[in-house]
């Protein structure tokens, strides 16, 4: 009897260490399974920061801006001698032996309305003959040209349609020297292959940079920046890291080499504003107005006999009785300083600085008479 019992006892003490065996063999493949569960969602935790990590405002504001930015292909007419220089360029023989060409180009540019006004430059499509854009959803659209200002290369285009996305305009008056800007374009005509804009970053270099004219276009205010701008790109916003467009893509400077050194110059956009409000309305910007002044650079025999700190003005060698100048005050022997916002350098400077209003505005002159800086104001209009 004694040993029937601790047989008994043996048995059931078996199963039970069996019993609380599978107890724990549960346990553990249920903290297996938690801390699968947990290391998977901390996993998937860690790339959504990593993930937004990555965004900033800049990569906010190309995904915001780039909808709006357009490849521009144009055919333009060119007038062509079949004999190069051989005659210099006579005009009398260029009407005898010119012949007109259609020369293929292309360029950048953006849409400012929902109803498909677009921006880009004179020296893009001003003188085109047909003009097609490219969207970044592939649709190709013909457009009509508005309007074009040689003078400040700023060029108007309309294509058909509606709900068009569309940039919003900044000030340009705002810009900081070092803040972040994204370039946006059409370089090399590479928006063909992805109907994607290209984007470079930079920043802003500096700002109100008067530059020489070219081919009649004057370049005064110009925003320098050192986002890399290439062939194409013409024409292309410059935006700001808060997604505001601040500039167009104009210019480079290549030090006699063929791409980019870091140096680009974009038109401001508080200039763009003005002038398309011109050429929405009447196609052009009406410059119809006279000045009547004769004026020459200050050279170093000037400078020294005025005793002037530097070459930097021009010198009023006559005024036009009845003119606009006359009217305003100005006398032969004034020397101009500043035009506006528009620091007079030279000649160029000064004609350049005039061609940034129209018919009727009133400008503001700083003048040195008699070593006493003075200012005069000035209404452009005709000479009566």
């Amino acid at each position: 009897m004694c040993n029937r019992n601790k047989f008994v006892l043996c048995i059931t003490f078996v199963c039970m260490m069996f019993y609380q065996a599978i107890l724990l063999s549960q346990t553990d493949d249920n903290l297996e399974s938690n801390n699968s569960i947990n290391f998977s969602q901390g996993k998937s935790q860690t790339n959504n920061e990593i993930n937004n990590s990555r965004k900033n405002a800049i990569t906010e504001t190309v995904q915001k801006i780039s909808p709006a930015v357009v490849g521009i292909n144009v055919t333009a007419i060119q007038q062509v001698n079949p004999f190069g220089s051989f005659f210099n360029n006579d005009p009398f023989f260029k009407q005898f032996f010119g012949q007109q060409e259609k020369v293929k180009e292309l360029g950048s540019g953006f849409i400012i309305s929902p109803d498909g006004y677009i921006i880009t430059n004179d020296h893009v499509a001003g003188n085109a003959s047909e003009i097609t854009v490219t969207l970044t959803n592939s649709k190709e659209y013909k457009a009509k040209l508005i309007g074009t200002d040689p003078a400040t290369d700023i060029c108007l285009l309309k294509i058909d349609g509606s709900d068009f996305q569309f940039v919003k305009f900044g000030n340009s008056d705002d810009n900081m020297i070092g803040e972040w800007v994204i370039a946006f374009g059409n370089p090399f005509g590479l928006f063909t292959l992805n109907d994607k804009p290209t984007v470079t970053v930079g920043v802003i270099s500096s700002t109100g940079m008067n530059l020489e004219p070219l081919d009649n276009r004057y370049y005064l205010d110009m925003i320098q920046t050192d986002a890399a701008i290439n062939g194409g790109n013409s024409g292309g916003p410059l935006a700001n890291s808060i997604g505001e467009i601040i500039g167009m893509n104009t210019l480079i400077y290549t030090n006699g080499g063929a791409g980019n050194i870091g140096l680009g110059f974009a038109i401001p956009v508080n200039k763009i504003k003005k002038i398309i409000t011109q050429l929405k309305r009447n196609g052009k910007v009406d410059r119809n107005y006279d000045i009547g002044l004769n004026i020459q650079d200050i050279d170093e025999g000037i400078a020294n006999y005025y005793k002037l700190k530097n070459t930097r003005g021009v010198i009023v060698n006559q005024v036009i009785p009845n003119s606009p100048a006359a009217r305003s005050g100005i006398q032969d022997g004034d020397i101009i300083l500043q035009l506006d916002k528009y620091l007079i350098d030279n000649q160029q400077t000064l004609l350049g600085a005039f061609q940034q209003f129209t018919k009727g505005e009133i400008v503001t002159l700083k003048i040195l008479r008699t070593n006493k800086e003075i200012t005069k104001q000035m209404k452009l209009e005709k000479i009566e």
